[in-house]
């Protein structure tokens, strides 16, 4: 294998995206202001690659989230992602402990790939980062994996590729299956948005074969 990135040619991670290792991130919110609004759930899917050089969703971890004391929700949100913050049986994570899940097997992936960190992946994705980013600094954590600005937005991509941005029309455009009965659960869209960002990665390869 070649030590740097030749398109069309097998890759490791390391060599790929400037040593990012792509993780696919997906959050459902009580609103959309990172600051103001609770985060609700998240949910991150690891891309591998297979035998054959393609990208494939890799192991996934979600987990409901605790709102942060003051944090704002809006009805209007819970009535699209269909989330209710106080059930009891709601088994969620304060902010803390939820980051610590979702980013410990981020964290490892990226040590064991020999990646420099971790890059987010999603659709729409300056959304998501927002409120990852909003809720490291209000828990001080210090262990972030992703870098703080860098995304890679299947959104722009799906537009360039198939002509379209939104997360459903894209997915029917690639030919993957998509039931709108199960959109809004975070590990739902984040499984979705991964296959969509592995077909399009895996488009390009192969156009350039």
């Amino acid at each position: 294998m070649a030590s740097h990135y030749t398109p069309g040619k097998p890759f490791e991670w390391s060599q790929r995206f400037r040593g990012f290792l792509p993780v696919v991130v997906d959050v459902e919110t009580g609103g959309f202001d990172s600051n103001r609004d609770a985060l609700l759930e998240i949910a991150a899917v690891l891309i591998d690659i297979d035998d054959r050089g393609q990208l494939v969703p890799g192991d996934a971890y979600s987990t409901h989230v605790i709102p942060f004391d003051g944090a704002n929700i809006d009805p209007k949100s819970l009535a699209v992602n269909g989330i209710d913050p106080f059930h009891p049986l709601r088994a969620a994570r304060d902010e803390q402990k939820a980051l610590d899940y979702i980013f410990n097997p981020i964290r490892q992936a990226v040590k064991a790939h020999g990646c420099n960190r971790a890059v987010l992946v999603g659709h729409n994705a300056f959304f998501d980062l927002g409120f990852v980013n909003a809720a490291v600094e209000r828990t001080a954590h210090k262990r972030n994996p992703f870098h703080p600005f860098t995304s890679f937005d299947t959104a722009t991509l799906g537009g360039f590729v198939y002509g379209q941005t939104v997360l459903a029309r894209a997915l029917k455009e690639a030919g993957i299956e998509f039931d709108g009965n199960e959109a809004h659960s975070a590990l739902y869209d984040t499984r979705k948005t991964a296959e969509l960002f592995c077909m399009m990665v895996n488009r390009w390869e192969t156009l350039n074969n």
